[in-house]
């Protein structure tokens, strides 16, 4: 299921900026994309959103909204300390104001954090972003798969509707075959000076009658709209997913089934129908786990 989450936060002078973007797939792949800066801390990150999210392909970026990250000053407190034995008698001898600001300047006085020092104190704010992200992502996703629910039962609703049509057209079908058959034997044989013969009116009809039979397909039909309703409100936290996708599948083996059998043109256009919304639950069922 496709998602979206993204945190910030200001630290030191420089805020990191966390955008996750998770699109429909089976498993979990994660791609990691990080500035220059902060290149090494892939593995932890990947390691946060493979704990949090459990399928899809994730794409974190980190960013760096101030712009570089900033390196940290350091004193050196020994080179001061080396720098004002020898400054303080010129400066008395002199007579010279010395200011700590002047030595700041001097080689040696400030320095700066290696790279890699400044990437780990780094890395547990922009973890907690990912974490963040993360939650932000699952939200939406949880909203989506609400909407996503809504939507299949409505499908299942208008299926059941269909079927209901076919279930009580069925019989019909049967009473308007046998109401063409006699009229097209009685057209044909009153040329000839004969009338229908019972028996075999009703042995036509019979045999009509069992190949057009559709209550065994109707019957496994609305168990699975059943099963697939059932597992949508089960509220398990198991994966459903797969099932939910053969339930599908055997819906629309029965629906062809159907269209097979009944060949009925107010059955064949429900068929058309019922087929339409099967497909659009298979395409859904893939964002499902």
């Amino acid at each position: 299921m496709t998602g979206f989450g993204t945190a910030s936060e200001l630290v030191d002078g420089c805020r990191y900026v966390v955008e996750i973007r998770a699109v429909n797939g089976r498993y979990l792949k994660c791609h990691v994309r990080l500035p220059e800066e902060l290149q090494g801390i892939e593995t932890s990150l990947e390691e946060i959103a493979s704990r949090l999210l459990d399928r899809g392909t994730v794409t974190i970026t980190v960013r760096l909204g101030g712009g570089a990250m900033a390196p940290s000053a350091v004193i050196n407190s020994e080179a001061v300390e080396h720098y004002l034995e020898q400054l303080r008698p010129l400066a008395e001898d002199k007579g010279l104001n010395l200011q700590f600001s002047d030595l700041l300047d001097l080689p040696g006085v400030v320095t700066t954090e290696d790279e890699e020092l400044r990437r780990n104190k780094a890395a547990p704010s922009i973890q907690n972003l990912v974490k963040s992200a993360c939650a932000d992502l699952d939200g939406m996703r949880r909203r989506e798969g609400e909407a996503l629910h809504e939507e299949l039962k409505g499908i299942l609703d208008e299926i059941r509707s269909d079927l209901e049509v076919i279930r009580e057209r069925a019989p019909i079908v049967v009473d308007l075959y046998e109401a063409r058959l006699r009229q097209r034997m009685e057209t044909l044989l009153s040329t000839v000076g004969s009338t229908v013969g019972t028996d075999d009116l009703v042995r036509e009809v019979a045999v009509f009658a069992e190949r057009s039979d559709i209550a065994e397909e109707i019957s496994r039909l609305g168990g699975h709209l059943d099963h697939f309703h059932e597992l949508l409100d089960s509220g398990s936290q198991e994966p459903v997913g797969r099932t939910l996708d053969f339930l599908a599948q055997e819906m629309l083996r029965e629906t062809n089934t159907i269209g097979s059998k009944c060949l009925d043109g107010d059955v064949s256009r429900r068929i058309v129908v019922i087929k339409g919304a099967i497909d659009r639950i298979k395409e859904q069922v893939q964002n499902i786990r």
